[in-house]
């Protein structure tokens, strides 16, 4: 066994993974750069550390279920001026989030709401934050076959583990008496535990029709509401101001 084999197989035996699979590179840099042994066992430890934590986010992000990959840097202030950049900003330190603050983002469709959302989440799996996304109606579904599929076992197993739960089309449809008391229970276990970032085209007061349970929306917005910011998006749809045409 060669000695370059032979430190490749102690790495992996050290759990040092990335950086053995990358020891070439890693070597080739060294002897270019003519770096001590000290500056070059530094470089593989930064290099295992980095790559440690890109596989951690590249894993969450995966984990998040995002429907599509939307940064905060996407987003168009100008295109939303409802939103100052102040409160943007404030919104986007994620401060709330370790002080277990939810956010509400209220307006019609097409104004950003879901873009903003994806943008926070990706945004905080990248300062080390666990995130989990679903829409209403699929959480509806998930929460229903929890106890007969291992997949919606799974999903809920990370959204009660996530420390931002992003739930986005919150109150789109009416849901049954049955529906509406699975979808409490899961946000009276997330409260106090997690941060809920929901987004909706209702406000509030509209919540106890689809719900069709005064109680228990009472219970609902009680826990979402008791310490959170509500943020009203407004302006002209996003989608249809820049949507695609075949005409031309």
């Amino acid at each position: 066994m060669s000695i370059y084999t032979e430190l490749q197989s102690k790495m992996k035996a050290v759990r040092l993974v990335e950086s053995s699979d990358a020891l070439p590179q890693l070597i080739k840099k060294a002897e270019t750069q003519e770096l001590s042994y000290s500056q070059f066992l530094l470089s593989v430890m930064t290099y295992e550390q980095q790559r440690r934590s890109e596989k951690v986010i590249e894993k969450r992000l995966k984990w998040a279920s995002f429907p599509i990959y939307k940064t905060l840097e996407e987003f168009s202030l100008q295109e939303q001026p409802t939103l100052k950049k102040q409160s943007f900003n404030q919104l986007t330190d994620l401060a709330w989030l370790d002080q277990l603050y939810n956010l509400i983002l209220l307006g019609p469709t097409g104004v950003g709401k879901t873009h903003l959302a994806i943008g926070i989440g990706i945004k905080a799996i990248q300062e080390g934050y666990k995130v989990a996304f679903i829409s209403m109606g699929e959480l509806i579904q998930v929460l229903k076959t929890e106890e007969m599929t291992r997949k919606s076992r799974l999903r809920l197993k990370r959204i009660r583990e996530a420390n931002l739960v992003i739930l986005d089309d919150l109150m789109f449809m009416a849901v049954d008496r049955r529906e509406a008391n699975l979808l409490f229970d899961l946000i009276n276990e997330l409260y106090n535990q997690s941060s809920i970032l929901l987004t909706s085209n209702k406000g509030p007061g509209d919540w106890g029709e689809l719900l069709g349970d005064p109680a228990l929306t009472a219970a609902i917005l009680d826990r979402l509401i008791h310490r959170s910011e509500v943020i009203q998006l407004g302006g002209d749809s996003y989608r249809m101001k820049y949507r695609s045409t075949i005409f031309h």
